[in-house]
């Protein structure tokens, strides 16, 4: 394994914008808020988009009067300490990153604020803001039963096939798979050429598993979020799970099963590693990121597909306002000029950001130059992922409360196939068991 000193995530992603204008300042002309005078803090966990928009903090309190603070932390400490914020009811925050695997928890349990009674007024938020312009499957995880929103998309992280060296595929006479089947021919083909290894991955198995494992017919809860009864003891999870551990450790580089998100990626920045299905995020720069060594010969395609369809992970974080918090509508002012079209706009002209929400964005000239990669349109294998979503449905299995400790069975299920301790219908059946258990102790009822 190479040192870690190198490169971390934040200065792989920061290489998505290479030397940049210094921004105007827009607004200075315009009346103060209401609101001025107060100060707001915010907390969400390391994003490109945080970094990105606390450029532009100054313009916001320039043209508002209400100061910002904001909290970036790792992501599982972000969640951790949230999670225990919320459920205290504590004011620290007024606004917050409602992360994608706890929306269902966090949603359903009162914790966040329905900011319809901010969009639905004219004169606190202009009809030009144009809530409808999210996209639909982004939005609908942060919408209750009621029809209700409790917060608007930051990130879509919409997961795509990335191929560092498409050139390998090429010279073997392949095309980028589209089929699973059609993968495990191309990393036949081309693992160990030029001293690659086909497949890359970090060791987030509960992420980079489910879209095989839903291609292949199964499931990991028997029907979200009505029936949390998991399935990850049946014929068709073990089939999946035996596949994808063989994907993993017969294709992967060495020291593969350890691998950090930022590693995972390095080993593709680099030229050891040739493919990864990952977030949008985490493949741009393959072809932007300056210490690249494949920009020239990168390739992007979808999610293979399955017997059952294809099924690309799409996890969709938000901009909210805790309960608790003692200045919603500074708060509602901050997040309504974050996520307004002129800033993601921006974001995408002047930092190349590829994971915008709104579909006006997502279809401009700007943002199709921004995901032009290695002259392949990008922004359209975007937008085809986000619309395939469709009301969200097949993803909601990562929304409800009770997935974070499910995942965790998931990951040591898949380390324990992988490392052959254990077969995938056994590793499975006890994952089975312990989610059960976990289930029920979140006071959940599972079928007999």
């Amino acid at each position: 394994m190479e040192a870690r000193g190198r490169l971390t995530r934040r200065s792989l992603l920061a290489g998505l914008a290479a030397a940049l204008p210094a921004p105007a300042v827009l607004g200075q002309d315009k009346a103060k808020s209401k609101y001025a005078g107060t100060t707001i803090r915010g907390a969400a966990f390391s994003l490109p988009f945080h970094q990105y928009l606390q450029n532009y903090f100054p313009e916001f309190e320039a043209a508002t009067g209400i100061k910002v603070s904001f909290d970036i932390q790792a992501f599982p400490i972000y969640n951790q300490r949230m999670d225990l914020e919320l459920s205290t009811g504590g004011s620290s925050y007024d606004v917050i990153i409602v992360t994608f695997i706890y929306q269902n928890r966090w949603i359903g349990a009162g914790w966040v604020t329905p900011l319809d009674e901010f969009t639905a007024d004219p004169n606190v938020t202009p009809p030009s803001w144009d809530t409808a312009d999210f996209v639909r499957g982004v939005e609908a995880s942060m919408r209750d039963a009621k029809g209700r929103t409790y917060a608007y998309g930051v990130e879509a992280g919409a997961m795509v096939l990335g191929a560092a060296r498409g050139d390998l595929i090429e010279k073997a006479g392949l095309s980028l798979p589209t089929t699973m089947d059609d993968l495990i021919k191309v990393c036949d083909a081309v693992n160990g050429k030029d001293g690659v290894s086909a497949w890359t991955a970090d060791k987030l198995h509960h992420w980079n598993w489910p879209p095989y494992l839903q291609a292949m017919g199964g499931r990991i809860f028997k029907n979200p979020p009505q029936n949390l009864t998991p399935m990850l003891n049946t014929p068709q999870a073990a089939k999946s799970a035996s596949w994808y551990a063989n994907l993993i450790t017969k294709y992967g580089p060495p020291g593969i099963l350890s691998f950090t998100d930022d590693q995972a990626m390095q080993s593709q920045l680099s030229g050891r590693a040739n493919m990864r299905t990952n977030a949008i995020t985490w493949a741009a720069p393959l072809a932007k990121n300056p210490n690249s060594t494949v920009k020239n010969t990168v390739r992007y395609g979808m999610v293979p597909a399955g017997p059952a369809g294809d099924f690309p992970g799409v996890a969709c974080h938000g901009f909210g306002i805790p309960a608790g918090s003692r200045q919603k509508g500074a708060a509602w002012e901050f997040i309504k000029w974050a996520l307004s079209k002129e800033m993601l706009s921006r974001l995408v002209k002047e930092h190349g950001y590829p994971s915008v929400c709104r579909r006006s964005v997502i279809e401009s000239e700007p943002f199709k130059e921004a995901l032009t990669l290695n002259g392949q349109d990008v922004a359209a294998l975007y937008l085809k992922v986000l619309d395939q979503l469709g009301d969200g449905a097949y993803m909601r299995y990562r929304t409800v409360p009770v997935f974070p400790q499910v995942g965790d069975k998931i990951n040591r299920a898949i380390e324990a196939i992988a490392t052959k301790q254990m077969s995938a219908a056994d590793a499975l059946k006890q994952a089975q068991q312990q989610a059960v258990e976990a289930i029920r102790m979140g006071g959940y009822k599972v079928d007999p």
